[in-house]
């Protein structure tokens, strides 16, 4: 396993920051839903006890919806959703790619996943995280 680095990211406006540990060789998951592709989210997924919100606590506002198990996190300020906390990972975050430092690394390793069909697609998700 790829040693973790500290990442830094946060909103827009900077008033939700937060730190999160993950490998120098990233992984990033582009996804088509509807959610993530109108915002434009590209996907790192941390685990939780790997992420520390710093700063906007009061300042994020919840948004769920379909099964209401993800819940996604905005600041109420400029709008950005930096992270949030996803269906398909319970016990992990999943922080927006385009809301965090990457110079850190050069090694970013894209892949793809067609989260207009999510239920028939969500096994190869957990599939292709294993290579």
């Amino acid at each position: 396993m790829a040693q973790k680095i500290k990442y830094n990211g946060g909103c827009h406006c900077g008033t939700v920051t937060y730190e999160a540990f993950a490998s120098c060789r990233l992984k990033a998951l582009r996804c088509n839903c509807s959610i993530c592709k109108a915002g434009g989210f590209i996907h790192v997924i941390v685990d939780k006890n790997d992420f520390k919100l710093l700063t906007g606590a009061d300042d994020i506002t919840l948004y769920s919806f379909n099964s209401h198990q993800a819940k996604h996190t905005f600041c109420k300020h400029c709008g950005v959703k930096s992270f949030y906390y996803p269906r398909s990972h319970p016990q992990g975050v999943s922080i927006n790619l385009n809301t965090l430092n990457v110079e850190k690394t050069k090694n970013i390793h894209y892949s793809d996943f067609d989260g207009q069909n999510w239920e028939e697609n969500i096994q190869s998700l957990y599939e292709n995280e294993k290579n």
